[in-house]
């Protein structure tokens, strides 16, 4: 999709929820950390590594006695070490289920489940791959297997079958596809290839051909381009349409701006969840999350912020 205007988010202004304790139990396992000083670890979904370091590298600069290691992992896994009691905090792209939360209470904990930021789930290309359109209607008939060669969606295309890859089988980008895409049912696409993270999405699509890649859009920006308006070079991201016909004129892809006013299409939130009775590290940290400092940077870096007030204006990018 060619276009020399865009509408383009440029201010943030944030007011600040402090959260509140959780209560004041006694330490377990012998936890000695508190609000802003200790270590712990946490786990996070692969697909918001960069983000989050971002988040850490801040965080950690104006809290210098705190030490918060992230554990990057699949979301099945990252789910799993919270509901076990191996960490106190995970960030994920799904609420608690009712009953993960009624298994939490009734063990007398108090789960929070807090929403941090909005994700444009993209679609990249390879960078000989001209056909960069694609409707939910034809997402969903690829990963269901109803297609299987992309001239069966683009009659003129010269590639062969469709070569699917994701960042991690149990990742959430599967997670996503298969419930608010397939609508909770499986994917079927007979050529799919899951990597091990997410930047391995993005090589493997830029050596073939006929790969469709999915993978969160934080991993996409240009970090040179403050108007998070360019996406790396060396693959191409797919404009995507609610409409059954994709065409350049109905199509999104996903910049900050159509993620905020629901033109793209594919959209998830990220959360914290907590599990941590002491009010110690973990609160901590989540709160920074959904600080105005923490939003910031979750602005800058192509996300849209779950909290503030946002100031939009409209500015021509040259793309020459």
């Amino acid at each position: 999709m060619t276009k020399n205007s865009f509408n383009i988010l440029v201010g943030l202004t944030l007011t600040l929820g402090l959260l509140l304790s959780c209560g004041n139990n006694k330490p377990k396992s012998n936890r000695t950390d508190t609000y802003a000083s200790g270590k712990i670890a946490f786990t996070c979904d692969d697909s918001f590594s960069p983000i989050i370091g971002e988040q850490l590298d801040v965080f950690h600069n104006m809290y210098p006695t705190a030490e918060v290691k992230p554990l990057y992992t699949n979301e099945l896994d990252a789910v799993n070490k919270l509901m076990t009691e191996k960490v106190w905090l995970a960030i994920t792209t799904r609420r608690l289920t009712p009953k993960e939360e009624k298994n939490l209470k009734d063990r007398a904990f108090l789960p929070r489940v807090i929403p941090l930021a909005y994700d444009g789930l993209a679609l990249i290309v390879n960078n000989a791959n001209p056909d960069t359109c694609l409707s939910v209607k034809d997402i969903r008939r690829i990963l269901g297997g109803e297609v299987k060669n992309w001239k069966d969606v683009f009659p003129d295309s010269k590639l062969g079958e469709f070569d699917v890859v994701f960042d991690n089988a149990k990742s959430s980008t599967v997670h996503y596809c298969a419930d608010s895409i397939l609508g909770g049912k499986p994917i079927n696409s007979p050529n799919i290839t899951a990597v091990k993270k997410s930047e391995e999405v993005i090589n493997y699509v830029s050596r073939h051909e006929n790969a469709l890649g999915v993978i969160g859009s934080n991993w996409l920006n240009d970090k040179r381009d403050s108007t998070n308006v360019t996406f790396k070079k060396n693959i191409r991201v797919v404009s995507v349409s609610r409409l059954d016909k994709a065409t350049p004129m109905n199509s999104w892809k996903p910049y900050q701006y159509y993620i905020y006013n629901g033109n793209y299409a594919l959209v998830r939130t990220i959360y914290a969840l907590l599990n941590d009775t002491r009010n110690g590290l973990p609160w901590g940290f989540a709160s920074f999350l959904q600080s105005p400092k923490g939003q910031l940077i979750f602005f800058k870096s192509g996300l849209l912020p779950a909290r503030g007030q946002l100031n939009v204006r409209e500015v021509n990018v040259n793309r020459e």
